[in-house]
């Protein structure tokens, strides 16, 4: 405890020292690490909009983490009398929540790249017909995919009670919170302001590509999907033994010693590396939301 505390204490001086000699502000150290909250509260908003989570903030998220990791550390301390396997899993626990909400995003961003295509379509049909952006819209309310019905719904509300198109496509564009959703409402706004004759044919257009796209992606995740469950299961087999064996706590204190506890997180260091490049080279480029 001692020795921890020294070198606290030698490191806070350290970096004192170097701040004083350049003449940094601590504004100066402070404004990035603000920087990146905002821009990880931001993406993690995103990635919660995303996964059709209603009602769920990112503090929300994140005291569901630190209560999840907490009830897994307390109840596996209990069982296996180590505190080093415990806080191995509950920071397997605290991580589960964000995992459960990326795989939603995931899911539903993969539902939604399905979907589009019908979308674009009706909203061709709509302006060939010769109903209003607006109406065409709303009508996605009633003959648009399932999954997309909600936010149209929402849409035709605040348009009927606002009246207000811009403002409304603003709050849709929100609630979709997909890059495909971004260029097609984009398109509506700019042909609703400065007025587009070719409107029909580029919604036509897009639905082809959106379906080849979708056909693409379709053939290239089933070949992939069985080297990435391989990955993802011999990452976790060293792990499920190590929850078997803590059933037992004679059977896991040796990982209670330093040289256990520096096992423990070279595997864990070198597992949470090898998914992250295995992820890497296996994910499929994603179109980011550049209109948003």
């Amino acid at each position: 405890m001692n020795a921890v505390l020294t070198g606290s204490l030698f490191a806070f001086g350290l970096i004192y020292l170097v701040a004083w000699k350049h003449d940094l502000s601590v504004s100066s150290w402070l404004l990035p690490l603000v920087s990146f909250i905002q821009r990880s509260r931001h993406r993690g908003a995103s990635v919660i909009a995303e996964s059709g989570v209603r009602g769920l903030s990112v503090s929300g998220l994140l005291m569901i983490s630190l209560t999840a990791g907490l009830a897994v550390f307390v109840i596996l301390a209990g069982i296996s009398q180590s505190v080093v396997v415990a806080a191995v899993f509950s920071t397997m626990a605290m991580a589960a929540p964000f995992l459960v909400v990326h795989g939603r995003a995931v899911q539903a961003r993969t539902a939604l790249r399905e979907v589009w295509p019908d979308v674009v379509d009706n909203l061709a049909s709509s302006v060939r017909a010769g109903l209003a952006l607006p109406q065409a819209l709303a009508q996605l309310a009633v003959q648009g995919p399932v999954q997309l019905r909600p936010q149209f719904e929402a849409f035709a509300r605040n348009y009927e009670a606002t009246g207000r198109f811009g403002q409304c496509l603003d709050q849709l564009k929100d609630e979709l919170a997909d890059p495909v959703g971004d260029r097609i409402i984009e398109a509506l706004r700019v042909a609703r302001d400065v007025g587009g004759n070719d409107l029909g044919r580029l919604l036509r257009t897009l639905s082809v590509f959106l379906r080849e796209d979708v056909r693409i992606r379709g053939e290239l995740q089933a070949r992939q999907s069985w080297t990435i469950n391989g990955a993802r299961l011999a990452v976790s087999s060293p792990w499920l033994l190590l929850l078997f064996l803590s059933l037992r706590p004679q059977a896991v204190a040796a990982y209670d010693t330093p040289a256990g506890l520096l096992v423990l997180s070279v595997g864990a260091g070198l597992c949470v590396v090898a998914y992250q490049v295995m992820m890497r080279i296996a994910v499929l480029p994603s179109e980011p939301r550049v209109l948003q």
